[in-house]
């Protein structure tokens, strides 16, 4: 049987050197809780750090030249860890 986004909620897809592609029913929030209207359904997120439009990705990555892969790159998590 296949989950469909919609009954995931949503899905978030890591690019190699770029940032995280957001898609699906979410919420962001900032550290204390404010949410953060994204304006839209799909969303990439910045992972460099660098972006004038933080959370949000604005393409500084390229010109920086930000690597990071699009696979885990540590163990993951232990399973009785709070998430």
């Amino acid at each position: 049987m296949t989950v469909s986004d919609q009954e995931q909620g949503a899905s978030v897809v890591v690019y190699e050197n770029g940032p995280l592609l957001v898609r699906g029913d979410f919420t962001l929030r900032t550290p204390d809780g404010t949410e953060i209207d994204p304006g839209r359904d799909t969303v990439a997120l910045c992972r460099c750090g660098k972006s004038a439009l933080k959370p949000f990705c604005d393409g500084t990555h390229k010109a920086i030249g930000f690597r990071a892969a699009a696979g885990r790159q540590a163990p993951a998590p232990r399973s009785d860890m709070p998430a």
